[in-house]
C-alpha cells in the first residue's frame, strides 16, 4: 500500500512547513521556507550552531544595524542550505515590522535577493515572503513585475485574496488552522472536515482562482490536522508540518481530491481597489483580528532572534 503523504503528492505539491533540514530530507518536499520563528528554533539546536557561528563571525560593526544584518545573513545562509534539499523554491520573509512600508518592503526584497545571489542561488529559486496588507501586496506588484516572485502570507480574506490576484503575485499561502481556530473559539463547537471554516475557506479562494481565470498558486497553510490536509488534497500547494508529514508519512490509505482546479473561466470581476479592500477586510472581524496577531507574532519572533543574535555578538 501507498502512504497517505504519497498519494496526496498525486494531487497537491507538498511544501515543508519548517527549516528542519533532517525533516526536509526525510520527506523530500517540493519547496520549503526559512523565517525568524524556524531560525530561533536553530538557535536551541546543536546541528545548527556551526551554521549560527559561522554566519555572526562575518558580521562586522556592532548595535542595531548589525544585528539586523545578522538576522538577514542566518535567514539567507539557511535559505541556501534548504535549496541544496530541495528541487522547488525556499520562501524567504521580509520583516512582519515592514508590513504597512511598501517602499521599505521592496528595499528588504532586494537585498535578500541580492545576498542569495552572492551565494549562488538565483531569484529563480527564491521567493519573497509578505503579508497580505494592502503595502505589502503592492510590493509584490512592482516587485513581480521586476521578475521577483513573492508568496503572500497571513491571507484571511477574499478581499486580500482578490487584491493578491489582481496584482499577479505568484503564490499566495491562505490560512487553514487559525481561521478554524478563530471560528472554535467563537463559537464553542467543532467542525467535521466538510464544514470546517478554515477549509471552506481555502477551497473558496480556489474557486476563484478557477473563475477569474488567475494563475497565481494557491497553497493551503496553518493547517491543525491529517483531516484539514485531506480535505484540501488538489489545492495546488499545501505547506504541511513535519508532525502532520510524519503522521501522513506513516500511515496508508488513499487519498481522493477533494479540491478540482479545472473549469472554464469567465469574465474577470474589477479589480478591488485600495478603500474597497480596507473596507470589505475591515468587516470581516476574522480576517481583521487574525491578520494583526499574526503579523505581532511574526514581530515578536524577530525581535527575540534579534536578541538571541546580539548576545551571541556580544559574547563573541
Amino acid at each position: 500500500m501507498t502512504s497517505r503523504l504519497d498519494a496526496l503528492k498525486a494531487h497537491s505539491l507538498v511544501v515543508a512547513d519548517t527549516g528542519d533540514l533532517e525533516a526536509i530530507r526525510r520527506y523530500r518536499p517540493q519547496d520549503a521556507t526559512t523565517n525568524p520563528s524556524l531560525l530561533l528554533k536553530a538557535f536551541d539546536m546543536d546541528v545548527y550552531q556551526p551554521l549560527i557561528d559561522a554566519e555572526l563571525a562575518a558580521i562586522e560593526g556592532s548595535g542595531d544595524a548589525a544585528v539586523e544584518r545578522a538576522v538577514d545573513r542566518l535567514a539567507v545562509a539557511k535559505g541556501c542550505e534548504i535549496a541544496r534539499l530541495i528541487p522547488g523554491r525556499v520562501s524567504t520573509e521580509v520583516p512582519a515590522a515592514l508590513s504597512f512600508d511598501t517602499e521599505a518592503s521592496i528595499r528588504k526584497a532586494h537585498e535578500l535577493i541580492e545576498a542569495y545571489d552572492e551565494r549562488g542561488v538565483g531569484r529563480e529559486r527564491i521567493l519573497i515572503k509578505l503579508a497580505s496588507t494592502w503595502e505589502g501586496i503592492r510590493a509584490a506588484e512592482r516587485l513581480e513585475r521586476e521578475g521577483i516572485n513573492c508568496n503572500l502570507t497571513l491571507l484571511f480574506s477574499d478581499a486580500q485574496a482578490r487584491a493578491c490576484f489582481d496584482a499577479g503575485v505568484t503564490l499566495v499561502s491562505p490560512f487553514v488552522g487559525r481561521v478554524t481556530d478563530w471560528y472554535k473559539q467563537s463559537t464553542g463547537r467543532d467542525y467535521g472536515p466538510e464544514e470546517d471554516p478554515g477549509v471552506r475557506f481555502v477551497r473558496g479562494v480556489c474557486r476563484r482562482v478557477v473563475e477569474g481565470g488567475f494563475d497565481t498558486v494557491v497553497m493551503g497553510a496553518s493547517f491543525r490536522t491529517v483531516d484539514q490536509v485531506l480535505a484540501l488534497a488538489g489545492c495546488p500547494r499545501l505547506t504541511i508540518s513535519p508532525a502532520l508529514l510524519e503522521e501522513l508519512a506513516s500511515s496508508e490509505g488513499e487519498v481522493a481530491p477533494a479540491v478540482s482546479m479545472d473549469g472554464e473561466a469567465g469574465a474577470r470581476p474589477t479589480p478591488i481597489d485600495e478603500p474597497r479592500f480596507r473596507w470589505e477586510h475591515n468587516a470581516d472581524a476574522m480576517a481583521n483580528d487574525k491578520l494583526a496577531e499574526g503579523i505581532r507574532r511574526f514581530a515578536e519572533d524577530h525581535d527575540a532572534l534579534a536578541r538571541r543574535i546580539a548576545e551571541r555578538l556580544g559574547a563573541a
